[in-house]
């Protein structure tokens, strides 16, 4: 079954534009961007931003060097959870870059990293049931106020009465972005170019305002003249 992805995109921008924090998000932000470094160089292999990565990373296992980005199981043996039977990798690195570019939703092969996009490529890491069902997924929402319950508790079973305790992906790159600017920089605009003011227009020619070289302008001059002599005198 197919599903709409310009219109998640375009749902996920509009909540990201409203979302505001209804949990602390600051440490674990200033934990994921202390491994930029580390993320970066998966990134160098994948293609997928360093700022995904650590996200994912988060959410499928706590951060954890030891667990594999694919479903959060050891990437030093062959995995048991959905992607299974990955594995085992010599390394972390390893197995995330294996995760994003042999495991679905093929994170490796996503070219639109808008925000839009970032947030649905995210949500499909964990599954589209939540758009299907048109409410926001915890997996990206949970920790703001663009999400209050509902959640899969296993596969295929939904309860709207269950609170996702975990940190959603939304909400930890609004914390991140404030901490490193390249996180969805904003476009720099170039100031607007007032056009110039126009020049005040020339009073019409008059009696008190005789045109320059005209018989009136020539009247004038004399009549200063003269006026002129009679005050000297």
């Amino acid at each position: 079954m197919t599903f709409d992805l310009t219109a998640l995109k375009a749902d996920n921008l509009a909540r990201w534009q409203r979302a505001g924090l209804t949990r602390d998000f600051s440490a674990v932000a200033r934990r994921l961007a202390a491994s930029k470094t580390r993320y970066q160089g998966v990134s160098a292999r994948t293609g997928v931003p360093w700022h995904v990565i650590a996200v994912i990373h988060e959410r499928e296992c706590s951060q954890s060097w030891t667990a594999s980005l694919a479903q959060g199981d050891r990437w030093d043996r062959v995995s048991v959870h959905v992607p299974a039977g990955r594995g085992p990798f010599t390394s972390w690195e390893d197995a995330a870059v294996d995760a994003l570019i042999n495991c679905a939703p093929y994170a490796a092969r996503w070219k639109d990293w808008s925000i839009g996009g970032t947030l649905t490529l995210l949500e499909q890491y964990n599954g589209l049931g939540y758009a299907r069902r048109g409410v926001p997924s915890p997996y990206l929402w949970a920790g703001t106020d663009q999400y209050r319950s509902g959640k899969y508790v296993r596969d295929g079973v939904y309860d709207p009465d269950v609170v996702d305790k975990q940190l959603g992906c939304a909400g930890l790159l609004l914390a991140m972005k404030a901490l490193d600017g390249s996180i969805f920089p904003t476009t720099t605009s170039v100031p607007s170019v007032q056009p110039p003011s126009a020049a005040t227009p020339s009073p019409r020619p008059s009696i008190t305002n005789p045109a320059k070289g005209s018989i009136g302008d020539l009247v004038a001059s004399l009549v200063r003249a003269v006026i002129l002599t009679f005050k000297r005198s």
